[in-house]
């Protein structure tokens, strides 16, 4: 079968994760993957993709200053990414991310071809500018199927949409744990968190809870992984709590699973979220975890009291509480660490790629995904 999947640009995200996950593995089944990205390809993919993967940028992607511009810009989009798709003669598109998956269905209006979108966040709490929210309102009905990754993100949709819309989970790999890791990790004993640096991670929430523990523990570190445009005030709250010597935010790091697999601690602090594979990897690499119980996505993963911790989320001494409870009690992480892997079997690729074949194979007039 030969597949479009689309997505903005292939950088150190979830949905990217994914959707490089996917395509590696339809690959390497046989399949031709056309990977197409908006962006021009000047950052090679941040996630390895398979030799037989055909990345292709488009170079779409472009600033605008004003209204006018961006009508420009997004008529531009259209033509290119009309193009494109059609030269690429595929079975079926896969596209992920709101205001791509809203270009991809008005490039390809007229094509006859089955077009599926996926939606990676919380859209109940994601912000897109209006414009963006009614294009979605009005052309999701275009698609064959919308695909999301929880039963509870069901809701935000029209009754209407009920029938093209499928629920499929995030895949998750066993950890690739160990190996070399490319910054200084912290002595003693250490917190980690993933995600890039922004409102909606409640990194803030997670240095405020530490900071609380700080004293009590003074063997403890935070490490906190990623990069965004919340990093001067993450700094500036570290700074401004005394945890300069003990909170650190070194940026991205080339393998994070390298990093988690030797944490004692990972923490999810998260205001809201789609299906966190932050979360997911660092399970899987036997840590044992806390994690904020937001709309979507936690509640699914983690099985509070089993593998893992739940809180309320938006609530730092919650927060500080369970995470006293684990740092406080290495017999109780251990527990949890050892159930934690289990993640990579109830989300296993298999599993979680058979849920994606069953949505292809409803779209309509395409050959059974087996053959």
């Amino acid at each position: 079968m030969r597949l479009v999947l689309l997505i903005p640009a292939l950088g150190a995200g979830g949905a990217e994760r994914v959707m490089s996950l996917m395509a590696n593995h339809w690959a390497g089944r046989g399949w031709d993957i056309r990977l197409l990205t908006l962006d021009d390809g000047t950052r090679p993919p941040f996630f390895p993709l398979r030799k037989e993967v055909r990345h292709r940028p488009l170079g779409l992607l472009r600033d605008s200053a004003n209204p006018v511009q961006a009508v420009w810009n997004n008529a531009r989009r259209l033509l290119g990414l009309r193009a494109a798709i059609r030269a690429e003669r595929p079975e079926a598109v896969i596209s992920f991310l709101d205001t791509t998956n809203v270009l991809c269905l008005l490039a390809t209006l007229g094509l006859g071809l089955p077009v599926v979108v996926s939606e990676h966040t919380n859209p109940e709490r994601y912000w897109l500018k209006p414009i963006w929210h009614r294009l979605r309102r009005w052309v999701y009905p275009l698609a064959h199927r919308v695909v999301v990754l929880t039963p509870r993100t069901l809701d935000f949709f029209p009754v209407s949409l009920r029938p093209k819309l499928r629920v499929v989970p995030n895949p998750v790999v066993p950890s690739a744990a160990g190996g070399r890791v490319d910054i200084a990790l912290p002595a003693g004993r250490w917190v980690v968190a993933l995600g890039r640096l922004v409102e909606s991670k409640g990194f803030d929430l997670l240095i405020e809870a530490f900071a609380r523990l700080g004293p009590r523990y003074p063997d403890w570190s935070l490490l906190i992984l990623g990069e965004g445009p919340a990093r001067t005030g993450l700094e500036a709250l570290r700074d401004r709590l005394g945890l300069g010597g003990r909170v650190g935010l070194p940026g991205w790091v080339s393998r994070p699973e390298a990093v988690l697999g030797r944490a004692d601690l990972f923490v999810l602090s998260s205001r809201f979220e789609g299906f966190p594979m932050a979360l997911c990897e660092a399970m899987a690499a036997g840590v044992a975890v806390v994690a904020a119980d937001c709309p979507t996505g936690p509640r699914e993963i983690v099985r509070d009291g089993v593998d893992g911790l739940l809180v309320p989320a938006e609530d730092a001494a919650a927060l500080a509480a369970a995470m006293e409870r684990l740092m406080a009690d290495g017999a109780e992480r251990e527990r949890f660490a050892a159930r934690a892997v289990e993640v990579a079997e109830r989300f296993g690729m298999d599993r979680v790629m058979a849920l994606w074949e069953a949505v292809l194979e409803g779209c309509g007039d395409l050959p059974r995904t087996g053959l």
